[in-house]
């Protein structure tokens, strides 16, 4: 009689829910937040160990930072504010992945989202956003999920209706 070895099955990605559940968790961990230093001149994070292999964050945004448009290519994530607002600026409207430099924008595609502390939200491929600390005064800070870990962010630049493609980063612009 022969015994084969046990095989494991691979781990499960995690689906956007269990980004955000994660997220969620982190984001109300005081400990964790009070733990991330902050700086009056630019963004500071922190990584974080995500769930299922997937890239994890906690942010600090001074007051007025940005991101400034981008999508997050093929990677599905989620962020929570954990302290202050944020405000999330996006398009609802499927943009072609690859193949193009400029694009006009149909009237009607853009959205606004409050996010206060304890709110969030997940999203999917490709979505192009721009996420601001509109206060100018309060740092915020929150924590962001993503899988796949991120292959590449594409930047935008925004005339009007004009979105216009400017960079593609891949992890090793971001060492």
């Amino acid at each position: 009689m022969s015994v084969s070895p046990s095989v494991s099955a691979p781990p499960q990605a995690p689906s956007q829910a269990d980004l955000l559940d994660f997220v969620r968790r982190a984001a109300a961990d005081t400990e964790l937040v009070a733990s991330l230093p902050l700086d009056p001149q630019g963004r500071t994070w922190v990584r974080l160990e995500g769930p299922g292999g997937s890239e994890a964050w906690l942010i600090g945004w001074p007051p007025g930072t940005g991101t400034g448009w981008h999508d997050h290519a093929d990677s599905v994530g989620a962020f929570v504010t954990a302290a202050g607002e944020l405000r999330e600026y996006s398009l609802a409207a499927r943009l072609p992945t690859d193949g193009w430099k400029t694009l006009e924008l149909t009237e009607g595609v853009d959205r606004e989202r409050r996010l206060p502390t304890g709110r969030g939200r997940t999203f999917g491929h490709h979505h192009v956003h721009e996420v601001l600390n509109v206060s100018a005064e309060e740092h915020a800070i929150s924590v962001h999920a993503y899988y796949p870990p991120l292959p590449r962010i594409r930047r935008y630049s925004r005339t009007g209706q004009i979105l216009r493609l400017e960079q593609v980063e891949r992890p090793e612009d971001w060492q």
